[in-house]
């Protein structure tokens, strides 16, 4: 067992998801000393499992959720300028079908969408005829709809985009680091945290601890000593599947389900479509055993209603599940349970705080994460205001630079490589692209290529950089080339990574040090 007591953290999070990687940024932002325990991989669980929206939350609406909404309005215009690597505009279709809903009330809520808040930047939204441009794919019968505008993202690069850019300001970022247990000692909490690669216990000392577990906030309070609570969350299961492009637009298509659910169908990695998502309550966060065939058909069911070529589950290419940790406000239907985040401080009876954070959304957690860190301001001296704001995430620091001029210069210079893969590589790296091909002037210094657009150097980038320990962290979350490579590849992959697994820890130690 390592004793790390000697040293102590202002802020200790527990958790890697969305929530726990903006709180670390945000802390760090401020100056604070933070670390940051992930039990498995950064945005593996729910965060990297979503249906990749930055949004309002249009059909929060419906439940008068109008708070919700309008943050969650102004996030998305936060997030479209700190994060512009990985955040695009995008126009969704909204078919209309009045035996679910009138004309009118679409119209009401579109207008609401419009203008709850007074910083939208995007296009407003309008009437159209299906018949145009915006029906194609659609089933004849579907005359008229509405456009209205939102944002896409890559959920799991957003998480690290957070994690690069707090370690980039002093934050230790800890991966395969579960939190067993903590007790307070003189109003200090002395964290036990067990590194599962290597199965060993390592003590860390915090002033203030910040349960951010996501789904597991429950079990994690339960091992914090003279930390209790009787709220509570609600686990619902989401389910998303992808399939070959079911049309030709670079739209997406909200669509109404009978139940007054909304399915969506999104534009995905260029040959796909991806469809969600599904609201099953589940017991426990281990109880994801990925998409049942119910949630299967029920996707396709929604989306073969609207679709001239229906969708079956033998289209289906891939699929994802994730669980989402609402917090338990008494609703029954777990469609209208409330989506936004509710922050509850405890301080045991030795004076150390724990700020548990239940539910939220991903468009509002650089929200959550400053109101989670002002909470703390009555435990420190010191203390400087949120950057987070104003302050691009790494990958987005293009300096005034408009990113098309900039992409454009760096395929200048890059000309030696596949416009394809040169894409590949400045979509999910952003700015920091010139650190994955840094130094190279030919497609030979970049090392194997393993298929679709990954090559060696930037496996290596990022084990390096990036927190990657396994084929799984590269493939699936880091990037989503594993959705366009073979099994044979996939496994090339995998062994690669697990041949440099002898160094992942030191390279992890050398990234946190």
């Amino acid at each position: 067992m390592t004793d790390n007591s000697d040293s102590v953290y202002d802020v200790l999070v527990i958790g890697g998801g969305i929530n726990g990687a903006g709180i670390a940024h945000d802390a760090a932002s401020r100056g604070l000393r933070v670390m940051l325990c992930e039990q498995s991989d950064l945005g593996s669980a729910t965060s990297s499992a979503s249906s990749k929206l930055i949004h309002g939350g249009l059909r929060y609406l419906e439940y008068y959720e109008f708070k919700l909404v309008r943050e969650a309005l102004k996030e998305r215009e936060v997030l479209m300028r700190v994060a512009r690597h990985l955040v695009r505009p995008m126009r969704f279709v909204l078919p209309h079908v009045g035996a679910m809903r009138p004309a009118w009330m679409i119209r009401i809520g579109l207008y609401l969408y419009d203008h709850l808040s007074r910083s939208i930047s995007l296009p407003r939204s309008y009437a159209v005829s299906l018949r145009s441009e915006w029906g194609q794919g659609l089933k004849p019968e579907f005359k008229r709809g509405f456009v209205y505008s939102d944002c896409w993202v890559d959920d799991a690069r957003l998480v690290v985009a957070n994690a690069v850019s707090a370690h980039a300001l002093g934050a230790d970022i800890r991966v395969r680091c579960e939190v067993t247990g903590a007790v307070c000692r003189n109003g200090v909490w002395i964290v036990t945290v067990r590194d599962t690669n290597t199965n060993t216990l390592h003590h860390h000392r915090s002033r203030t601890l910040i349960n951010a577990a996501g789904p597991w906030v429950s079990e994690v309070l339960r091992t914090l000593q003279g930390a209790t609570s009787n709220n509570r969350v609600r686990l619902v299961k989401g389910s998303h599947i992808v399939v070959p492009r079911v049309h030709a637009g670079d739209h997406a298509f909200t669509l109404q389900n009978d139940d007054r659910r909304v399915v969506f169908v999104l534009p995905f990695e260029d040959a796909y479509s991806l469809i969600g998502t599904t609201d099953t309550p589940v017991d426990a966060p281990t109880a994801n055993n990925g998409i049942s065939d119910a949630e299967v058909d029920y996707l396709c069911a929604a989306t073969s209603r609207y679709l001239a070529r229906p969708v079956a589950a033998g289209d289906v290419i891939w699929t994802y599940s994730g669980v989402r940790p609402l917090f338990d406000d008494g609703e029954r239907d777990p469609s209208k349970v409330t989506r936004d985040y509710v922050l509850e401080m405890i301080t045991t009876e030795d004076g150390g705080p724990v700020l548990n954070v239940y539910g939220g959304k991903l468009t509002t957690y650089r929200h959550l994460a400053e109101t989670v860190v002002e909470r703390l301001r009555p435990y420190f001296a010191r203390w400087r205001p949120s950057r987070t704001a104003t302050l691009a995430l790494a990958g987005s620091d293009f300096d005034g630079v408009d990113p098309t001029d900039y992409y454009d210069e760096i395929q200048q210079g890059a000309n030696w490589l596949a416009p394809a893969d040169l894409k590949g590589v400045l979509r999910r790296h952003g700015t920091r692209a010139e650190k994955v091909l840094e130094s190279a002037t030919a497609v030979d210094d970049l090392g194997q290529r393993f298929g679709a657009t990954l090559y060696q150097r930037e496996v290596d980038f990022l084990i390096e950089h990036e927190w990657a320990q396994t084929g799984d962290d590269i493939l699936w979350r880091r990037t989503k080339c594993g959705l366009h490579m073979s099994r044979t590849e996939r496994e090339t992959v995998n062994r690669y990574v697990a041949q440099r697994s002898g160094s992942v820890a030191t390279v992890c130690a050398n990234i946190s040090s």
